[in-house]
């Protein structure tokens, strides 16, 4: 699929989660340098690093795809045949692709650690990090209830209970502004993440830092599932996150409501990292204040000052 395709994908949501968008794009650029056979540098490079601003411009403030895409360039500056080039990228993707899937069974080996037997588990959207501890968990014989939120305005909570409900786990899926309610009779709350921040704060789908308030509130452990790759280097050299904003169609219907009334639409907001009490990754359970160390020692300065 070319680099156009997934990009307009990933706009459309039809290419949706953090993970997956980044595979995908990593998946579109090898795509663009297996297509160019010529021998010559200088345009096989303008074809690939063209491929790559069009993925990237599709969704600016997805740290996971700015990370894979990277990924996919790694030790090509130097690189002086195009056959060099090519291999060289073609290498990189399928070896990020194939990490983020392992990534993903290794999380949830650990996470599964965390979940009892009797235990009430709530998650937030749609995170195949978070359904897979679920599923490694349930996998090893432990019975448990979850519960999703319905996660408007996308509702991708109804994803989730889906994905939970072809597991055989018993999910019970609550409207939003019930997290609240329910949180008392929780007792582990498992979500995703967009971005993670290099003091440790998370960026997820709208609502999450609700659900950590309310977890905080209730002395609920609050555990983040993620990936290394959706830790953000830009962070560490003062880059704020930012929160992108979708059409107000997305909410309302047109007409739904007069002209004058605004609608406010943020895909998502920031969870400060005192209410998480551990991250998830494939390296390790980890406190949310060692995001720094997580960045220098696996993303490295060379993606933490490439600007490109």
């Amino acid at each position: 699929m070319s680099a156009e395709d997934v990009a307009g994908r990933i706009r459309s949501m039809e290419i949706r989660g953090a993970a997956e968008i980044a595979r995908r794009a990593a998946a579109a650029i090898k795509e663009e340098a297996e297509a160019y056979q010529g021998n010559d540098l200088r345009e096989l490079r303008s074809r690939v690093e063209r491929s790559r601003d069009i993925l990237i411009a599709s969704r600016p403030t997805a740290i996971s795809l700015w990370n894979g895409v990277q990924f996919v360039f790694k030790d090509t500056s130097q690189l002086t045949t195009a056959e060099d080039y090519r291999n060289m990228v073609v290498k990189n993707a399928d070896h990020f692709v194939k990490r983020s899937k392992n990534a993903l069974k290794t999380i949830g080996k650990l996470g599964a650690n965390r979940i009892n037997d009797g235990d009430k588990v709530l998650t937030h959207c749609n995170s195949k990090a978070a359904i897979g501890v679920m599923a490694e968990a349930w996998a090893q014989g432990k019975r448990f209830e979850a519960f999703c939120t319905e996660s408007r305005p996308w509702r991708q909570g109804v994803l989730t209970a889906n994905d939970l409900a072809k597991l055989g786990i018993p999910v019970t899926m609550i409207i939003d502004s019930a997290v609240r309610y329910v949180m008392k009779d929780m007792d582990l709350v498992l979500v995703g993440a967009d971005t993670i921040a290099s003091n440790g704060a998370l960026i997820n789908k709208i609502g999450t830092s609700q659900v950590a308030l309310a977890a905080h509130e209730a002395r609920v452990p609050f555990m983040v599932c993620a990936e290394t790759f959706k830790f953000s280097p830009r962070t560490i050299y003062g880059e704020m996150v930012k929160i992108e904003e979708r059409d107000a169609t997305e909410v309302v219907k047109p007409g739904e409501v007069p002209p004058e009334v605004k609608v406010f639409n943020p895909v998502f907001d920031a969870t400060p990292p005192e209410y998480i009490d551990a991250i998830i990754t494939e390296i390790g359970v980890i406190p949310p204040y060692a995001a720094y160390q997580v960045i220098v020692k696996e993303l490295g300065y060379e993606f933490m000052f490439n600007e490109d």
